[in-house]
């Protein structure tokens, strides 16, 4: 499959179509409701049509955003009826590839980007948007180019993100101002600065890996600063990937490093837990998601502030990168209605509902503007800067990669972390799995 891994070279596919146009429950909540456009409204007059909408948010906020979207959008658009399905994160995962085999799948589905999206592509479940990002400026324009880029495959883009999120250190500036503690800007000085905090009895950094998708932000984050990009590019691609480079091992390496100041049994205890350690003052510094700070900033007794994740010496990626990952809506090929489909999809990220998204729910809009003063934090306006500043986006390990390689290298990685491994090994694996899945493409799998 001809893929990039981040938004690295996908960005530049995505460009071309934006510049070429100048959580384990199956509970599930149904809504109905009509048609909105984007921006053109549907004439009353015009046949009735029914949309299925399918997305991983049965719970609150998110629920109610939804169903007041659709009541907008049916409102405006009163010849569309949507239906609404929804179930959480496992459940979607699996159902949503059953529903997608059917002869009646959802008009408009939910997806992650990266690997998860490049499936449907694949297979051919999933609508070619770029012919309508190329006739509406005005849409395409209004998106975050980068998080346009992880939704394209072989120059043409599938989805279009609802979403955006990046991966960066929250740390207590009261406890750097205690400690006359300066933002580490190299890897040698957030060495410096973990060890200051380690000797005054505080959690250098927060980190629970119990569910080890938590690990593999670091990783990613590792094997972008560490290895070239094209490299990267080759062995994130499921029908090239080798992981032969010896950076994959020093990537590893420096997490070990920062083992030895995380918190004790990091295999055990949960993500929120680790979260909680921070909140409540415990530890200094966690890498946590932009999407946290409306879980963080109500809770805290101190000052929130957000510091990049330095470049380790002799890294070979791009400095300006952020680890992180949009999530978006594709459109499913066997729609029958994909004008209306696209008109809601619109409406979604216009940025009067990417402004409400923020609002109501606290998730950051990938429109343009969306994040600011009337709807948001300082923090949230400086978090959303920090991904819009970034020179692209390094897509999250799990999203970037085939599952069985992701699996080889978050086990082995856990099993590290708990001194039962090296690097060296875990890259072995790696590179095993690798050849497995690259001999599964060659064979069309």
């Amino acid at each position: 499959m001809k893929r990039t891994l981040s938004v690295m070279g996908s960005l530049l596919l995505a460009a071309g179509v934006l510049s070429g146009c100048a959580q384990s429950s199956a509970d599930s909540s149904t809504a109905s409701g009509n048609k909105a456009s984007g921006q053109e409204k549907a004439d009353s007059s015009k046949k009735q049509v029914t949309l299925k909408l399918f997305h991983r948010w049965p719970k609150e906020p998110e629920k109610t955003y939804f169903e007041s979207v659709v009541k907008e959008f049916e409102k405006q658009n009163p010849n569309i009826k949507i239906q609404l399905e929804s179930v959480l994160n496992d459940s979607y995962k699996e159902k949503i590839r059953v529903l997608l085999g059917t002869n009646e799948p959802p008009d408009i589905f939910f997806t992650w980007s990266g690997e998860f999206a490049y499936k449907f592509i694949r297979g051919q479940k999933a609508l070619d948007l770029t012919p309508y990002l190329s006739t509406d400026q005005d849409w395409s324009n209004r998106l975050v180019a980068s998080q346009v880029a992880p939704f394209a495959l072989d120059g043409k883009t599938y989805g279009v993100p609802m979403t955006m999120d990046g991966k960066t250190f929250f740390y207590n500036k009261d406890i750097f101002k205690k400690l006359n503690l300066a933002v580490p800007k190299t890897w040698d000085e957030l060495i410096s600065v973990l060890d200051v905090l380690k000797k005054n009895n505080y959690t250098s950094i927060a980190f629970g890996n119990k569910a080890p998708w938590a690990v593999s932000h670091y990783i990613g984050t590792l094997n972008q600063k560490m290895v070239d990009e094209k490299t990267l590019q080759k062995d994130y691609n499921r029908a090239t990937g080798s992981f032969e480079d010896p950076a994959y091992v020093t990537a590893l390496e420096k997490l070990n490093q920062l083992n030895g100041y995380f918190n004790k049994n990091v295999n055990s205890l949960e993500h929120q837990f680790a979260r909680q350690m921070f909140i409540d003052g415990k530890a200094a510094i966690a890498y946590l998601q932009t999407a946290e700070i409306r879980l963080v900033e109500p809770n805290i007794k101190f000052e929130l502030g957000f510091m990049d994740f330095p470049q380790p010496d002799g890294g070979k990626g791009n400095p300006n990168y952020m680890t992180g990952g949009p999530e978006g809506f594709m459109i499913s090929s066997g729609t029958q209605h994909p004008e209306e489909a696209v008109a809601f999809l619109k409406f979604l990220t216009s940025k009067e509902m990417g402004e409400k998204l923020v609002k109501d729910v606290g998730f950051f809009s990938a429109v343009k503007g969306a994040v600011n003063s009337g709807n948001s934090t300082k923090a949230m306006q400086d978090a959303a800067a920090q991904i819009m500043n970034a020179e692209n986006t390094a897509l999250w390990l799990d999203t970037a990669l085939d599952s069985k390689i992701v699996d080889t290298y978050l086990n082995g990685v856990q099993l590290m972390l708990n001194g039962e491994g090296t690097p060296q090994d875990v890259i072995r694996e790696v590179q095993k799995a690798g050849k497995a899945v690259r001999e599964a493409a060659s064979s069309g799998q």
